[in-house]
């Protein structure tokens, strides 16, 4: 009897969760339509709980005293559940079970859920247990319901006077590339890709790895000297870029060396003049080599940056932002949407 304990609880949790889906399809089949048709109202944002157990202020009206998104109104407070329009979870706190579903209380047929996740498929586990319950997706990807990438490419405003052109590359010293990693693993293929290239050039590494880690405050104007920056991904995954490119690299004034998705995915996404990629050459120490001849030539070297003669950064690092981004993209929704396959999509 001990032993079959854990297969009865099983039993009843995947019992419980069929039942549950099976409701719900039977609530949406009452409606009818595939986007909301209803006025602009206010509507309510219920964050489940906060993305690694980092919370940040709500008071005031955020979204629209910090984002000018007006009628948005975001919350913490899951008593808040029966008339919250949108409830958001965060898959790393369900993956680690640090948090679960409210699959025990009544939710309304009008209620969306919304699954969010900022990490690559590798670090997804197994979906298959949400199959039929999440209504829309908010992730990095270009294709999720509510896109929210790392950072984007977007025109600087034109006031009559400059159009961006002012825009100083930093002085460099005497680096020729850096990185910043604290998350060192050797079977990493970024790992590889260094270990191979520090032979032909010299890198300043940075981070607790090398035990030479750099503050906020320090991070931008130290690359900022360096000609390159390795922005190497952890994970290749489709439009999975982030802030090493983003931050490390375009907002410190580096040309970034990339080393991620492919270089189509690249320039769908930023310039295709603004970065090296690394599958663009046979073996590192012709990389090495085009890294040293660019160094030394000013002409070349500075074409990197002539988009920030017309363009900016934007980054999103703040969860409420996202977040708050719900109520902007909320109209355009289908209403009826379901993901009964969620591993399929985020496997893509």
């Amino acid at each position: 009897m001990t032993a079959s304990k854990p297969l009865f609880l099983s039993a009843i949790m995947i019992l419980s969760i069929s039942s549950y889906v099976l409701h719900q399809r039977l609530l949406l089949l009452a409606q009818t339509g595939t986007a909301h048709q209803h006025e602009p109202r206010n509507l309510t944002i219920l964050l489940w709980h906060w993305p690694f157990g980092r919370p940040y202020s709500l008071e005031g009206d955020v979204c629209s005293d910090e984002y000018a998104i007006p009628d948005c109104l975001l919350s913490d407070n899951t008593s808040l559940f029966p008339q919250a329009d949108v409830v958001v979870f965060h898959h790393h706190e369900l993956k680690t079970g640090r948090s679960a579903l409210p699959l025990h209380l009544p939710r309304s047929v009008s209620q969306r859920w919304l699954w969010l996740s900022l990490e690559p498929p590798v670090h997804n586990g197994n979906l298959t247990q949400y199959n039929g319950l999440f209504n829309w997706t908010m992730s990095y990807r270009g294709d999720a319901d509510i896109s929210m990438p790392y950072g984007k490419i977007v025109p600087v405003p034109h006031n009559g006077i400059s159009n961006g052109s002012s825009y100083v590359i930093p002085k460099k010293g005497a680096c020729l590339a850096s990185w910043v990693v604290s998350n060192y693993r050797p079977d990493h293929a970024r790992s590889q890709v260094y270990q191979s290239l520090r032979k032909y050039i010299p890198i300043e590494v940075y981070g607790h790895w090398s035990k030479r880690p750099l503050t906020d405050q320090s991070l931008i104007p130290t690359i900022g000297h360096c000609n390159f920056y390795l922005a190497f991904e952890n994970s290749v995954a489709l439009d999975y870029i982030t802030e090493k490119l983003w931050r490390n690299a375009y907002q410190a004034g580096a040309i970034p060396v990339v080393l991620g998705p492919t270089r189509a995915n690249y320039e769908a996404l930023v310039p295709p003049g603004s970065f090296i990629h690394v599958s663009d050459f046979n073996s590192t120490e012709g990389l090495a080599v085009f890294l040293q001849q660019l160094a030394t030539d000013r002409g070349r070297y500075e074409g990197y940056f002539k988009w920030r003669q017309t363009h900016r950064i934007k980054m999103y690092t703040d969860w409420r932002e996202r977040l708050c981004n719900i109520c902007v993209n909320y109209q355009r929704l289908p209403g009826n949407k379901v993901y009964y396959d969620l591993e399929a999509w985020a496997s893509r």
